[in-house]
């Protein structure tokens, strides 16, 4: 029988990770995040599943804490909150650099600077473009309701072993926040050792006479060599973005207008286009659930067909870029978003819809 519960998503993601049989998890406390640590303390899996959950002194702590755990092919993970992942940047780094899997969580607050314990979403840079230095991705999963904190914990470490490369779960605080109903996965058992070193050959275990890389490394100073690591980095991520694209429509078939939004700014836009449907107004939506890779390919399609394209965000304009690029000018590209952390309704999206784009008005 399934589990049905009422939680917040981020009660959802640590009750997520213990069941996914995550090894560990190293954080600190930030607002509008900090649930997920306070939920994993209260579970204690540490008891039940053998899961090791620590409060680190700092991010910077907690972030390495990840490196060391990935480098010996722990299924290991981290969260928290704008300024936070600010300060985890060059560790996250560093694990991508020397090649492993990691999930990290990044619940957004406003910003830039400490800013505001409201939820934002401008962190979109931050998570898409690397974030740290360097010619580097993330995979990007943005969840726009509470299953989706739970299912992107399992989604998010696959992928991260597939790949070899961190995978963040970018959250809006208003979906850290929000209760709904959640079914939770089935729980699954942690890997032994010795599936821990069959799933993972390249992991440095300490063990005598084991064929492994004895240093785990981000630093390569043969310039050379530093290249051949980041072609080998870009061969990687053209397989993600050929295989890894995932998205979500509504009402496109006939859309002569489209919304991009992301988050739980998704939702408010569909109740918007549903409004408008119900005038005559020919709205879709489109919701990128991978932020990277972007699923600039149909987006690209459905720019052919459109008049216009509405981005939505609760930032001052950053998915409006890759938008942008994907629409190869062939529509114009508009942006509405609030900041500080107000959130718009649905009658906001609209007038700005139809501001935008007049003709659109009924």
């Amino acid at each position: 029988m399934e589990e049905v519960r009422l939680m917040k998503g981020n009660e959802a993601i640590a009750h997520a990770a213990i069941r996914y049989g995550a090894d560990g998890y190293f954080g600190y406390p930030i607002t509008p995040q900090s649930e997920v640590l306070e939920t994993l303390e209260a579970e204690m899996p540490w008891e039940t599943t053998g899961m090791v959950v620590l409060q680190a002194e700092s991010e910077v702590a907690a972030i390495n804490m990840i490196y060391g755990g990935a480098a010996s092919g722990k299924a290991v993970m981290t969260s928290s909150s704008s300024p936070g992942i600010s300060l985890k940047q060059e560790g996250i780094s560093y694990i991508a650099a020397a090649e492993l899997p990691a999930l990290i969580v990044n619940v957004m607050r406003g910003g830039p600077g400490l800013g505001t314990i409201q939820p934002s979403q401008a962190d979109y840079y931050q998570a898409t473009k690397g974030g740290g230095h360097g010619d580097y991705h993330l995979i990007v999963l943005a969840p726009a309701t509470v299953q989706e904190m739970a299912d992107f914990v399992a989604l998010g470490f696959d992928l991260a072993f597939k790949y070899r490369t961190p995978a963040m779960i970018l959250a809006d605080g208003i979906v850290g926040q929000m209760m709904e109903k959640v079914v939770l996965p089935e729980p699954r058992a942690r890997r032994t050792q010795a599936e821990v070193e069959a799933q993972c050959p390249w992991a440095a275990t300490g063990r005598h006479g084991r064929e492994h890389r004895n240093v785990v490394t981000s630093l390569e100073l043969d310039p050379s060599r530093m290249e051949l690591n980041n072609e080998r980095f870009q061969r990687t991520y053209a397989e993600i973005e050929a295989n890894e694209v995932r998205y979500a429509e509504y009402y496109t078939d006939d859309a002569e207008y489209l919304i991009v939004a992301f988050g739980s700014v998704a939702r408010i836009c569909l109740k918007a286009i549903e409004d408008a449907r119900a005038k005559g107004v020919k709205v879709g939506l489109l919701r990128p659930i991978t932020l990277w890779p972007f699923p600039k390919t149909r987006i690209g399609e459905l720019a052919s067909q459109a008049k216009g394209i509405l981005t939505v965000e609760l930032n001052a304009g950053q998915m409006i870029d890759d938008v942008r690029l994907a629409s190869e000018c062939r529509v114009p590209v508009a942006h509405f978003g609030r900041m500080g952390g107000i959130v718009p309704n649905p009658n906001e999206v609209l007038d700005a819809l139809y501001n935008h784009f007049p003709e659109a008005k009924p």
